[in-house]
């Protein structure tokens, strides 16, 4: 737990809406997973409410991990992630996020790769409309002994409206020399010859952004523990903004 309330300063808040964050300050101490060596461990979570969630996970030897993640409630969310791998672990994180009007949703990682032989994939979206801010800021650490290590990081965001915000740092901290990482961002807004496309065949122009928008999300959620619910609940979501 941090002792002191952050602020903007602070790289991992830099984004986050302060006065929202003092008013449950201090946090309590942050949920603590621990997978064992060679288990096998899945969760989905869903902010829904507004809310600061922060996980410590440690991936044991040879173990696999995958978190599922949709955070698209209250004025203010907050989802943050510190991920310890073993020799050998797997990490997958699929997360999305979505929000409207004048929401502010996070999504904060640090992955690191503390032993040799491990993999991470961290698959993140975000659409925005109104004036909504989005930010995912993901950090892999791979240690100096950390060989072999092979991570990778893809992140995207739709813009709905000029108005919403998407903040995005994939960043890459590397002390071994035998490693495969890898980072990609994009933010964009929908394409509009698609678009165009979709309405010339007689779909609405609402139902359009929505199945465009279905497909950005698409395969973020796959292999989850809750797979069709966590999909009904970002289509619904989707269904808001257009």
């Amino acid at each position: 737990m941090t002792a002191t309330l952050p602020t903007r300063r602070d790289e991992a808040w830099r984004y986050s809406d302060i006065d929202a964050v003092a008013a449950v300050w201090p946090l309590p101490a942050p949920e603590c997973i621990v997978v064992p060596a060679g288990g096998d461990f899945r969760r989905a979570i869903v902010q829904d409410e507004g809310a600061i969630r922060q996980i410590d996970m440690s991936i044991g030897k040879g173990a696999a991990a995958a978190l599922h993640v949709l955070n698209i409630g209250g004025a203010y969310g907050r989802i943050e992630l510190n991920v310890t791998l073993h020799e050998g672990a797997d990490f997958t994180l699929g997360a999305a996020q979505i929000g409207g009007d004048a929401q502010n949703l996070e999504i904060i990682t640090t992955v690191t790769h503390a032993e040799p032989g491990a993999t991470s994939r961290q698959v993140v979206r975000s659409v925005l409309g109104g004036t909504a801010t989005g930010t995912y800021l993901g950090k892999v650490a791979v240690a100096r002994d950390a060989q072999a290590t092979d991570s990778e990081q893809d992140v995207k965001a739709m813009l709905l409206e000029r108005s919403a915000t998407a903040n995005a740092k994939p960043e890459l901290e590397i002390f071994a020399d035998d490693v495969k990482c890898a980072h990609g961002c994009a933010i964009g807004e929908l394409d509009a010859m698609s678009l165009y496309y979709l309405q010339s065949r007689g779909l609405p122009p609402a139902e359009a952004k929505k199945l465009m928008l279905q497909a950005f999300v698409a395969g973020v959620f796959d292999g989850a523990e809750d797979e069709e619910q966590l999909q009904a609940l970002a289509l619904a979501k989707l269904g808001e903004l257009v």
